[in-house]
């Protein structure tokens, strides 16, 4: 495994990069970092060159004390590959937000993705109920008061869900450990900027090109289910979903990462 830290307009990501092979890339979920794939990067390493990046102001990448744009995003991931010298098209493997930072990266750079996968990444921005009544008032308690008992709860609930805090919680506390552990100003930007000011990206998911995997939690209880996924599916051009365990958007990668791993292997297999 080689890492390295990589200058980017949104401050030095840290990437890891494991394997040989034709590339893939993870990038984990908001409030998360690189821990969360639980060993799935070193699973696909096995016949792939996996890149896994640490997202601005996550995990072992510079803290970034502004707002930033999925734009941003888009062009620091690029930078990241351009550093790498993979010139050629990538499998992008992204949960929640990195499935969000792979849907625009798709759509603005499309001759640099070859496939796309989504964990537990809605297409829906947050609703006006959820913004104001759930997500602006935790937000707001997170930059007063930092990472307390009362925004945990509820975080945890959200990401790697309830199943998988009783069932693998020394798993589920290394996962949530990245939030408690990230520098407050840093995160309260990247929240603000891409929870809060997220867009729809139902109409962009329609606009792909790429051939996409959606996978959905049973029972995510943030309104991104299978029958979710499907509606979405149904008006693109080619996309299929795969229903996962759990309530959470990173459940899947907690309570089934070998399945998860081996949808992901099958659907950015090479042809023989």
């Amino acid at each position: 495994m080689a890492m390295s830290l990589i200058d980017t307009e949104l401050g030095r990501l840290h990437v890891q990069v494991h394997g040989a092979g034709p590339p893939l890339v993870l990038w984990h979920s908001l409030f998360l970092d690189s821990r969360s794939w639980c060993g799935m990067a070193e699973e696909l390493a096995a016949s792939r060159s996996v890149v896994v990046i640490d997202g601005p102001s996550h995990g072992r990448s510079e803290p970034i004390a502004r707002d930033f744009t999925f734009g941003d995003c888009v062009t620091a991931a690029e930078r990241v590959l351009d550093s790498l010298a993979l010139a050629g098209p990538v499998d992008w493997v992204g949960n929640a937000w990195g499935g969000h930072v792979g849907i625009q990266f798709a759509l603005r750079r499309p001759e640099r993705v070859r496939t796309l996968t989504t964990i537990g990444t809605p297409a829906h921005g947050l609703r006006a109920v959820e913004r104001w009544t759930k997500a602006w008032p935790l937000v707001q308690l997170y930059r007063i008061a930092g990472p307390n008992s009362l925004l945990m709860k509820p975080l945890s609930d959200a990401l790697v869900g309830a199943e998988a805090q009783s069932a693998v919680p020394e798993l589920a506390a290394t996962v949530m450990s990245a939030f408690t552990d990230a520098d407050r100003v840093a995160m309260f930007h990247a929240i603000r900027s891409m929870m809060l000011n997220r867009p729809d990206m139902s109409a962009d998911m329609r606009r792909l090109a790429v051939p996409t995997l959606l996978i959905a939690g049973r029972d995510d209880t943030t309104g991104w289910q299978p029958a979710d996924a499907h509606e979405v599916a149904d008006t693109m051009t080619d996309a299929t979903v795969t229903a996962a365990p759990g309530s959470g958007h990173s459940s899947p990668l907690l309570l089934a990462r070998d399945a998860v791993t081996a949808a992901v292997q099958e659907f950015t297999r090479y042809p023989v």
